[in-house]
């Protein structure tokens, strides 16, 4: 249940933090507003407390993992949301960079 626990609250910490860049994006390159920026800002702060919700006490891998999460959410956001495809390497990359998330948080260690 803890893996479970973990990798849900790096979908909402991605959902957090990358929805919130794309808000400020859309607010200022969109032009669509102010409104838009705050909401990503207020987005972008939420996404710092659900780091705080991971079983591992250790910020740095906690961080670490996180980016193999942003690198592949980053990808998928932009699939849905702007339709952006895709090539090959970015599918590879992301693949890489979650099997990068499997080793650093959910190694057994010691």
């Amino acid at each position: 249940m803890t893996i479970a626990r973990s990798l849900l609250l790096f979908g909402l910490a991605a959902l957090f933090e990358i929805g919130g860049a794309w808000l400020v994006w859309q607010g200022m390159r969109e032009q669509r507003g102010l409104i838009w920026v705050g909401a990503g800002v207020i987005a972008l702060g939420l996404y710092g407390f659900v780091a705080t919700f991971q079983p591992d006490a250790h910020f740095g891998r906690i961080l670490a993992a996180y980016g193999g999460v942003f690198v592949a959410g980053s990808l998928i956001w932009g699939m849905i949301v702007d339709g952006f495809r895709p090539d090959r390497w970015d599918v590879i990359g992301a693949l890489i960079c979650l099997a990068g998330v499997l080793v650093i948080m959910y190694a057994p260690r010691g």
